[in-house]
């Protein structure tokens, strides 16, 4: 059984037919069902400029979850800093953290999770757009939860309410970085798989002992689809496949229905992307997705996994963390 604690991540996706109401009605839906599970946090994404995922303002989002749930740690994976002024994230986060104390993440991210037209809306200048400010305002937004003098401005609600802080990766940067800090560490596996390894070398051999960790703490984050069956498993998953080959190809939408996405004719360089897509995935019955999960484990060494699961419909997307938590994890209340 695994036995290192199962984590959720969900990008409130929009299928098709649907409003985002609906999608963020049954991200509500999930995060209440998998904390019922036992799951140990529920993380949203922030997406902008994307028809098929409703989770743009991750902090609204995840006030309203805390609100809707009583246990379950809730958070960010992640709030795309360079979209924001840091002062904004300490007061969102401050003010989630004062709310629900001890339940809030704040996973953080360098990319702009978006293209650089819309980048630019949400920040309103090329300043601060750049990777290479990312340290600077890292460093700020701690700053404020820790009440720094020298940034000359209090943080209220953040001064004194600091959430969870994590970096998120799907390379060597943040890796890095977050070493260097004595950060957790959670790698995007489930979309840079070829990386993993890599990174999370490069964040054991940095890691500083600090006032959050005594050691590296990691969460590899991983796509799942559990079902019945490996072929059911299989089925559920080319909706999230189509989606992302097609946003790949600069056409992102709602997330299809599985009858366009079986009718879809996939040539065959879009047959191995989604091949290569499913590299190093857990999808299929609970016996398989243990088999995956458990090598994943293996291979990264993780202290935590962090499951998402992108298909069309809510009863499917619930019936696969349920088959996860009591075959493949043999109960996360008693594991987890």
């Amino acid at each position: 059984m695994i036995d290192v604690p199962l984590s959720v991540l969900d990008l409130a996706p929009v299928a098709a037919g649907a409003s985002s109401g609906d999608a963020l009605r049954a991200t509500t839906a999930l995060a209440r069902r998998t904390e019922e599970l036992g799951y140990h946090r529920f993380w949203v994404a922030e997406h902008h400029n994307m028809p098929g995922i409703a989770s743009s303002a991750p902090a609204v989002l995840i006030a309203h979850l805390a609100a809707n749930t009583a246990t379950i740690r809730v958070g960010s994976g992640g709030v795309m800093l360079p979209n924001h002024a840091p002062l904004v994230v300490a007061e969102q986060f401050g003010t989630l953290e004062a709310l629900h104390p001890g339940r809030i993440d704040l996973g953080i991210g360098r990319a702009p999770g978006t293209d650089q037209l819309t980048a630019l809306a949400l920040r309103r200048t090329m300043e601060g757009l750049s990777a290479e400010a990312f340290p600077q305002e890292l460093q700020a937004l701690i700053g404020y939860f820790a009440g720094d003098e020298s940034l000359r401005i209090t943080a209220t609600p953040g001064r004194g309410d600091m959430p969870a802080i994590w970096l998120l990766g799907s390379s060597g940067f943040s890796a890095q970085l977050a070493g260097l800090l004595g950060l957790p560490f959670s790698f995007a596996h489930h979309f840079s798989a070829a990386n993993t390894d890599a990174a999370l070398a490069l964040y054991r051999t940095h890691f500083r002992p600090s006032q959050w960790l005594a050691k590296p703490y990691v969460m590899v984050a991983v796509n799942a689809i559990c079902a019945e069956t490996d072929e059911r498993a299989e089925a559920l998953s080319w909706p999230g496949i189509l989606s992302f080959l097609r946003l790949r190809q600069g056409r992102p939408g709602p997330l299809p229905t599985p009858d366009e996405a079986a009718a879809y004719p996939y040539s065959d360089l879009e047959l191995e992307f989604a091949r290569e897509r499913r590299v190093g995935q857990a999808m299929g019955s609970p016996e398989t997705v243990r088999r995956l999960l458990e090598q994943l484990l293996e291979r990264t060494g993780a202290d935590e996994l962090m499951l998402t699961t992108q298909v069309y419909d809510l009863a499917d997307r619930i019936r696969s963390f349920e088959l996860i938590a009591e075959q493949v994890a043999g109960g996360l209340r008693r594991d987890g």
